[in-house]
């Protein structure tokens, strides 16, 4: 029986990505650009889905097999067949069964070719996991979110939001999406509509081939609505210089660009190939004024004093808020990930807190959930340092926290998760 390139190239893109800690969004779009559009639309479903609900898959796989050393092949080919029977209602069961027992063939694990196939015709229903040991591991396992994981948000926000989160991460959001300066101004799009909490970003609930072509063309760029509003965020006077510390792949500091026109942004990153994919992203957005540096931001950066008005740092983290988006993240991420980070983040906002004037700005943000890497970070360097103090973020007062900080979740805002603190020098008298 021949193998449908959208179940080809799905498993393909699994393999890699469990086997070589690859990235979803990498792969996908390599994979996809050489399938139909009705093969790219199943691929992306397959492959995000299944990356969705890997651990209720792997735990019906663990029981039928009874076993947990399967061949990693013959695993995904599983995983790929089961997530069609229980979730995607449109896909015949005999295709799901049948053409992932060929997977398996054709990954030459020929031998438990009679085991895949036994195990999907029995898989009817999907099943209600009853006997799990506690309420942690049930909502672990119907998530698809590591223990570990789901133990440390129940005690940050409750066992109940939790579940809430975690099933959000497993939801098909609405596309966002913004008009670059590349665009022109009357440039719009049928179905579309505005944020509620960003200027200039617009929702669209499905994909269409006006809005691919434009994304293709550089006329609009697809951005998550939680990293528009951090750009937003950024408070730059008429004229006034502007430095984003950690930019690659630049969506916020070709968002702020469109946003002043009067302004010369400088942009940064730590390595040759991100700052390369930096140039090339601000080029292709049409964005021309701007100077792109290489630099380690934990060390020393090459500008001379305080020489900026407003600084973003918009630092590398564990990126939990977005496993919406990036669904493999929960299995990369290791319990002592957010704390070993935070020092990381620290050394990063203190270094880039030297260039910003007296006056000037200073927006510290990460995408994501944990209070190691947001409100901690930001607390630790308030308090060694004097000549900064906290002010509200340039953001919709529904986001505001109790602390003074701005928090976005899937589950509440419908956009990724993003921390955002706006702090300022203070002038010397």
């Amino acid at each position: 029986m021949k193998i449908s390139p959208a179940r080809s190239a799905a498993f393909d893109i699994l393999l890699k990505i469990e086997r070589d800690r690859a990235f979803s969004s990498i792969l996908l779009p390599e994979y996809e650009k050489q399938l139909t559009p009705r093969d790219r639309a199943l691929c992306h479903r397959l492959t995000l889905g299944v990356l969705r609900r890997q651990l209720f898959l792997d735990h019906y796989i663990n029981g039928a097999a009874r076993s947990k050393n399967l061949d990693l092949a013959v695993r995904i080919s599983l995983r790929l067949g089961l997530f069609q029977l229980w979730f995607l209602d449109k896909v015949p069961a005999h295709s799901a069964v049948n053409e992932s027992v060929e997977l398996v063939h054709r990954a030459k694990k020929s031998s438990a070719r009679t085991m895949v196939n036994a195990i999907l015709r029995r898989a009817k229903q999907k099943p209600e996991y009853s006997n799990l040991a506690d309420e942690i591991q049930r909502i672990s396992i119907e998530s698809s979110h590591p223990r570990w994981l789901i133990e440390k948000w129940a005690n940050q926000f409750g066992a109940d939001e939790t579940a809430r989160l975690a099933e959000a991460n497993n939801t098909e959001s609405a596309l966002s999406f913004r008009l670059t300066a590349r665009a022109p101004a009357d440039l719009s799009f049928a179905g579309t509509r505005p944020s509620s909490s960003v200027p200039g970003c617009f929702l669209v609930d499905e994909m269409t081939p006006k809005l691919s072509a434009a994304s293709a063309d550089g006329l609009i760029y697809f951005q998550d609505e939680g990293s528009q509003l951090v750009a937003a965020a950024v408070d730059i006077p008429f004229g006034g210089s502007f430095l984003d510390v950690c930019a690659s792949p630049g969506s916020k500091v070709t968002q702020i660009a469109g946003l002043n026109a009067s302004v010369f942004p400088v942009a940064g990153d730590i390595y040759s190939h991100r700052t390369r994919f930096l140039l090339e992203n601000l080029r292709s957005q049409g964005v021309t004024d701007a100077a792109v540096v290489q630099y380690d931001a934990e060390t020393t950066m090459p500008f001379r004093g305080k020489a900026f008005d407003s600084v973003l740092v918009d630092a590398p983290c564990t990126g939990t808020g977005t496993i919406r988006h990036n669904p493999e993240l929960r299995y990369f991420i290791r319990p002592g990930d957010p704390a070993e980070l935070s020092k990381k983040q620290l050394r990063i906002l203190k270094n880039a807190s030297n260039l910003v004037k007296e006056g000037g700005s200073l927006i510290y943000s990460t995408c994501s959930l944990e209070v190691e890497e947001g409100e901690q970070v930001v607390d630790e360097f308030i308090a060694a340092e004097s000549s900064f103090c906290l002010v509200p973020p340039r953001v919709p007062a529904t986001h505001i926290t109790e602390a003074g900080y701005a928090r976005t979740r899937p589950d509440i805002d419908g956009m990724d998760g993003f921390f955002i603190a706006a702090l300022e020098r203070v002038r010397q008298s």
